[in-house]
């Protein structure tokens, strides 16, 4: 996999560099409520300029249905993008178009230009490999030379990060170098003790990488709504809680293998509980009480972990020396169920392992809570993509990447 450096060591003064990235940030209208993706490909989008590339930076924001969508518009994230890099980024207002074909044609060296939404032409998340591939060579035509720095999407067999670097010489940016080393690191090369903590809302998006981890680590700690199947699973009362009932038999089976296998499994001994789930948007208070997770109420919703699990979780935690954290242990956006979330951050901000949080919620968490980030081993950008490498897949955007 040819690197950024070099790439630039050949040369990209006046070349067009497509840079797929990631600028899938959460919005609130046009406003963005945590910029970590921008900011995770701004030193690539830097050293590009700087070399005096003509920068052309693509992503995709949000689920459009393959049509121009105000919503999902990539608009606020170039104008974030050029407050990062102190200079104006033009803004196309389409993907392929005569505005794309346009903005690109203008740029100067060393001066940077972002496309619209690439989900908004039906052919980038095609299931149809000619539709896929017609979209790829409209994007070839902007660029003579493609960069691979979108981590978050590398798992996508997508246009754009799977068609496209097999029509342009290519390379890996820096974020996805770094992920990948990070990653390397948890499967390749562990200290040990090794703990992972899961968590997040179901168990059903955790089976692979629990089968996978079931080889790997020495201890589990499971939390969020998806603690409710395994605590379901050993007989226990779980109210209106989260419940996957149809994943119980898999549940028990993971149970057996960790414990064959000398593999430490924690579950939440107490949880926090309400009659109801809270509204996120008034943040009203939701009556919450704690309860032993053994004796939750029938008519009561599990919606944290409680004070001793919290406990519990840090002790499992201090002596780590890899800790990987993916899914939040509550519905933390709500301050009357965010203490789970902020004592497995905090678990790991005192650890003196090397920590990875891996992106999603579990990043977006840490930041909505106030951490600081350099506190923490490495913070991903790809939860999803970070999980299926864990899981010894294949990513179709890394598989592109190699020569």
């Amino acid at each position: 996999m040819k690197t950024i450096d070099e790439l630039l060591a050949e040369g990209v003064t006046g070349k067009r560099v497509f840079v797929r990235a990631d600028l899938n940030v959460p919005l609130s209208g046009t406003t963005i409520t945590d910029d970590g993706r921008i900011r995770a490909v701004q030193p690539t989008v830097e050293k590009l300029a700087a070399a005096g590339a003509r920068v052309v930076v693509a992503s995709h924001l949000g689920r459009p249905k393959g049509a121009p969508d105000p919503a999902f518009s990539l608009a606020p994230a170039a104008t974030r993008l050029g407050e990062l890099l102190g200079t104006d980024v033009a803004f196309a207002t389409d993907t392929v178009g005569e505005s794309a074909r346009a903005t690109v044609a203008a740029l100067t060296d060393g001066k940077v230009a972002v496309i619209e939404n690439l989900r908004f032409n039906a052919g980038e998340t095609s299931k149809d490999d000619a539709e896929r591939g017609a979209f790829a060579d409209q994007l070839a035509e902007l660029a003579d030379v493609y960069v691979g720095d979108g981590f978050g999407a590398v798992h996508r067999k997508h246009a754009s990060v799977f068609d496209l670097p097999a029509r342009l010489p290519h390379a890996a940016g820096d974020l996805i170098a770094t992920e990948v080393g990070v990653l390397k690191k948890l499967t390749d090369d562990v200290q040990r003790p090794y703990a992972v903590v899961l968590g997040g809302a179901k168990v059903s998006d955790k089976l692979g990488v629990i089968d996978h981890l079931l080889e790997r680590a020495d201890r589990i700690l499971i939390g969020g709504g998806m603690a409710y199947t395994f605590l379901k699973a050993q007989g226990h009362e779980v109210g209106s809680s989260l419940l996957q009932e149809d994943q119980i038999p898999v549940v028990l089976e993971y149970l057996k293998r960790a414990e064959e296998k000398g593999v430490e499994f924690v579950l939440p001994v107490d949880v926090v509980v309400a009659p109801a789930f809270p509204d996120l948007k008034t943040k009203a208070p939701a009556h919450p009480a704690t309860v032993a997770a053994d004796a939750m109420p029938a008519g009561q919703m599990g919606l944290d972990n409680g004070p001793e699990t919290n406990k519990l979780y840090a002790s499992k935690l201090a002596d780590a020396a890899t800790v990987f954290w993916n899914g939040p242990m509550g519905v933390f956006e709500h301050p009357d169920f965010a203490e789970g979330t902020r004592a497995v951050a905090q678990a790991l901000v005192d650890s003196s392992g090397f920590s990875v949080v891996g992106g999603g919620d579990s990043a977006a968490a840490v930041r909505i809570l106030g951490f600081d980030e350099n506190a923490f081993g490495h913070i991903s950008t790809g939860g999803g993509a970070s999980l299926e490498y864990l899981e010894g897949k294949t990513l179709p955007g890394l598989a592109a990447l190699e020569d």
